[in-house]
């Protein structure tokens, strides 16, 4: 006979925090344009949104209103992360899966997918394939599976952060792996994590019982949903939320990702360092329900109104968007994306179709190199960042809200993302690029006031381009 697994210990503040019908009755009111505008100017002073507040944005569904969260979104990003979008890669570590979730291709059921996990020699392959093509952030992904336990990821984590590559190195690494009991988010903390992520997928409770069988771990809802809970516990510092949009109504999920991140700064003084919102892919094995598919509309109306909703998050963009949209949305309040990205495990080194979904979770949609999204974020005005610094230097969580101010953008952030810029354009960048590139940094250069912080920079881009000196940073 099928039973749920025993769990372990759960956090102090274990609560089902998501009061269904209130969400549900709030996506049912038609708030005035006033009430609209209103929300909006409290956002642009920087205020996170209560969960009411958000569901007035997402109630919002006259052309000027919604134009007008559009054009909001876009300033508040450049008053907080100014016109940086920092890049990352994932690195696929196993796809063994103990859990059988719907829409994935690595669930246990699926026979055609083609399993394996990395060993230490070919994991330090991809890590050298990454650091070549001047890879500096990376996400580690594992399946929810015994053999991925927290001293198997620890051990991974230090693996990585060991490689060189001549001077390079990985500066920051971020897992995403299944949630763990207090214990295990210490180990993992204690080998140098950055963001532990953890998707929540969908916060509508009969859908998440749907799509993930009880019989499996990932079928307690409430263990998933303290996750993040007990890893703050265990002494981790940043953490990353998210959802899979198209399983059930984007605007309920809107609301879910919202209400995660007010009960972790209530609990803990700080909500999520990131917030990421993939929508459904093609999968090896998955038959897609369209019943909830997310418009390209809808998407842009959910990144806009997610960066008004929590403005000292990070939003996160992933490959698995096509570029014309990864570029439309961009201005909506996206801080993060992933570039070059493969998720067939060993991909970065072994020859083969950008697409093979039998050995994929599921399809990208954007295949294009680091190259490639380098030259077209410079050429749309965006400064392509590697930058570590705030990470490093500890200006993270609550920290990081008192400085994302105006000031904090131009006299650190931005003189930080220029340098690690030349970097890449100096050891990695085609001719192409490398123009393009060099161009955006005069620009910049042209834009700041003559003093100091200038002339620091300066010298610093040119000790970068005319020596070996690197990861200078303030």
């Amino acid at each position: 006979m099928s039973r749920v697994l025993s769990l372990p210990k759960l956090s102090s503040n274990a609560v089902d925090f998501i009061d269904e019908p209130a969400l549900e009755a709030l996506l049912h009111r038609t708030p005035s344009p006033g009430e609209v505008r209103d929300v909006i100017a409290k956002s642009l002073s920087k205020q996170a949104l209560s969960v009411a507040e958000t569901a007035t944005l997402l109630a919002a569904e006259q052309p000027e209103l919604v134009e007008q969260i559009f054009d909001a979104a876009r300033q508040l990003k450049r008053d907080v992360y100014g016109n940086r979008i920092v890049l990352f890669a994932p690195l696929y570590i196993g796809n063994e899966c103990t859990n059988d979730c719907q829409y994935c291709a690595f669930r246990r059921s699926n026979r055609a997918v083609v399993r394996r996990t990395l060993d230490e020699a070919e994991m330090e392959a991809q890590v050298r394939a990454l650091l070549g093509r001047g890879h500096k952030r990376l996400i580690l992904v594992f399946g929810e599976h015994p053999e991925y336990d927290a001293e198997a990821i620890a051990r991974c984590v230090r693996a990585v952060y060991s490689v060189r590559d001549g001077a390079s190195e990985i500066r920051r690494v971020n897992v995403n792996a299944a949630p763990m009991d207090h214990e295990g988010f210490a180990t993992i903390k204690a080998a140098g994590i950055g963001t532990y992520q953890i998707f929540q997928e969908t916060y509508h409770h009969a859908t998440y019982a749907k799509v993930h069988p009880k019989t499996t771990r990932k079928g307690d809802y409430l263990w998933r949903l303290d996750a993040l809970s007990r890893a703050f516990e265990a002494g981790q510092d940043d953490v990353g939320i998210g959802a899979l949009f198209g399983l059930y109504d984007w605007r309920f999920e809107a609301l879910g990702l919202v209400s995660h991140a007010l009960h972790l700064q209530k609990h803990y003084g700080v909500g999520p360092h990131t917030i990421s919102f993939p929508r459904l892919r093609p999968a090896s094995g998955v038959a897609l329900d369209e019943t909830y598919r997310v418009t390209d509309e809808q998407f842009k109306r959910l990144v806009a109104i997610l960066r008004l909703a929590v403005p000292y998050t990070g939003l996160i963009l992933t490959a698995r968007e096509p570029p014309a949209v990864r570029r439309e949305v961009m201005a909506f309040g996206v801080s993060q994306i992933d570039a070059g990205s493969r998720i067939e495990l060993g991909a970065y080194t072994e020859a083969g179709d950008a697409q093979r979904l039998e050995r994929e979770q599921f399809e990208l949609g954007d295949v294009r190199s680091l190259d490639e999204v380098m030259r077209e974020l410079a050429s749309d005005g965006y400064i392509p960042s590697f930058c570590t610094a705030c990470y490093r230097l500890g200006r993270t969580g609550e920290h990081f809200m008192e400085f994302a101010i105006p000031g904090f953008i131009q006299n650190l952030c931005t003189p930080n993302a220029l340098s690690t810029l030349m970097e890449y354009i100096v050891d990695y960048a085609s001719k192409e690029t490398y123009d393009v590139c060099l161009r955006r940094i005069q620009a910049e250069l042209d834009k700041m006031p003559e003093g100091p912080r200038k002339r620091e920079l300066v010298d610093r881009l040119r000790r970068i381009r005319e020596s070996d000196e690197r990861d200078l940073f303030s």
